[in-house]
């Protein structure tokens, strides 16, 4: 039961991070993890991108689209199967994850223990 109380613990701290991160950012978690990944791989699929980012491909396609639709992201046509879409930053999105790994980032406590 003890378990199960710190994984509430920890749920409380993310969506507390969550809540200042989107204030300080205008971003929402996932939306600064999918930027994150990007800017990590440099090229993905919507089905890799679910799958690093441990979303359904129903909720990455609505993180993509709000990200699409700030700028952040381009997508482009697959080489090989034109009915495959990937996905990559594009400058505005590069900017604005240079800009939040740059920054300082308020991390409940709970979390920095984890993060180490």
């Amino acid at each position: 039961m003890n378990s199960l109380c710190k994984i509430r613990d920890i749920y409380a701290a993310i969506d507390l991070f969550e809540k200042s991160f989107e204030k300080q950012y205008n971003l929402s978690l996932n939306e600064g993890m999918l930027l994150c990944t990007l800017m990590e791989f440099k090229v993905l699929s919507s089905t890799v991108i679910a799958k690093k980012l441990g979303l359904t491909c129903s909720n990455t396609s609505k993180v993509l689209k709000s990200i699409e639709d700030q700028n952040f992201i381009q997508r482009s046509l697959g080489k090989e199967d034109k009915r495959q879409m990937y996905f990559s930053l594009s400058k505005e999105g590069e900017a604005k994850i240079k800009e939040v790994k740059t920054s300082k980032i308020e991390i409940p406590d709970i979390l920095k223990d984890l993060l180490k």
